[in-house]
């Protein structure tokens, strides 16, 4: 009995790409409601990736846009036996972290200046608010997927220093918003049909590789 093509997403892969979606479009409305505010529009702005391992490296060559970026990365689920079932549903906890990135340009001010560090503390901790608001948000409870996602909680806020080959990065600053949700994941099923006849050798390859030889008759 063999299993159809297996052509579909996991969900914790949609929840991954929900979150990304919610963050872009609330983050364009946030924007739109502080121009209209007569606030500066760019202090709502948070650039948004997905699975990327340092997103902040662009800033190394490249200062034109220094708005803060937030990167969104599936880290682990643990699934619980006592909730699903063996066939079909197993219910998962999976965490997704997401960490922003602030970057900061020493300036003069009126008396004294402001240090690069700083601003990029300050940077960082404007987007986690954002951030953190936006998914905690009440019309965000189930992330848009209500009947897959069951709960989402923050469950941690961490604050750290960037490397670049080993050295701490002075100008930039991460935090890490840890998102633990519970959601179900959905197995294939197979419909069962009879079969008259079997037979099932099972090889080794000179590697190691398991290699299987089977014959079906159906009639």
């Amino acid at each position: 009995m063999t299993l159809a093509l297996i052509d579909k997403q996991d969900g914790f892969e949609i929840i991954r790409d929900k979150i990304a979606a919610i963050l872009v479009a609330e983050i364009a409305q946030q924007q739109i409601l502080a121009a209209a505010a007569g606030k500066d529009a760019t202090l709502w702005k948070v650039r948004i990736y997905s699975e990327r391992s340092n997103a902040w490296e662009q800033w190394l060559d490249d200062q034109i846009d220094v708005s803060p970026i937030c990167n969104i990365w599936f880290d682990s689920a643990a699934y619980s036996e006592s909730s699903g079932n063996v066939v079909s549903r197993q219910t998962s906890t999976s965490l997704f972290n997401l960490d922003c990135y602030g970057y900061g340009i020493a300036k003069s001010a009126v008396i004294g200046h402001t240090l690069g560090d700083q601003e990029a503390a300050a940077t960082t901790h404007r987007a986690v608010r954002l951030i953190r608001n936006i998914l905690m948000a009440a019309e965000n409870t189930y992330l848009g997927l209500r009947g897959t996602v069951g709960q989402r909680w923050l469950q941690s806020i961490t604050v750290y220093q960037p490397e670049f080959q080993g050295q701490a990065i002075q100008q930039i600053v991460g935090a890490r918003l840890a998102l633990r949700v519970s959601h179900n994941e959905l197995s294939p099923q197979v419909a069962a049909e009879t079969l008259e006849y079997i037979s099932v050798t099972v090889k080794r390859s000179p590697s190691g590789e398991v290699i299987l030889t089977a014959e079906y008759d159906f009639s």
